[in-house]
């Protein structure tokens, strides 16, 4: 039993895609609607085909994927396509992933550390008069 997941043939369909030449909307009528977007300094559209087959009994139904692929097509302001990237389950094994941390950019406190702060506060001045001073 074959599980597919996504757009269905997106290696033909990318195809008919052109750099330059296609914009959103022409994008839209061959591929449909993205299947995740985010925004930068550029709008970018990530399309994904996964196909997934249970294997043989003696693996215990562990799941094979046959096909593995990821459309990312970024577009300018005025909406026409500037760059297109495709990648299938060969190219992806050669995509280097960063071993780096990610700082956390928000430095509101969280309800925890609020929480704690103030009952730091009440303990170290049950009475409220360092305040009055």
């Amino acid at each position: 039993m074959v599980k597919h997941h996504g757009i269905h043939f997106l290696e033909k369909k990318q195809e008919k895609i052109k750099v330059f030449d296609n914009n959103k909307n022409d994008v839209k009528s061959i591929l449909g609607p993205p299947s995740s977007s985010s925004f930068f300094d550029n709008e970018l559209w990530i399309y994904i085909e996964r196909k997934t087959t249970a294997s043989e009994l003696k693996t215990l139904g562990r799941k094979k994927i046959l096909v593995n692929n990821v459309l990312l097509l970024e577009f300018d302001s005025r909406g026409l396509l500037v760059k297109k990237n495709f990648y299938d389950k060969e190219n992806m094994k050669k995509i280097k992933i960063t071993e780096g941390n990610t700082k956390v950019l928000s430095k509101k406190k969280s309800f925890i550390d609020s929480v704690i702060t103030s009952l730091r506060h009440k303990i170290n001045d049950p009475l409220g008069q360092r305040k009055a001073k």
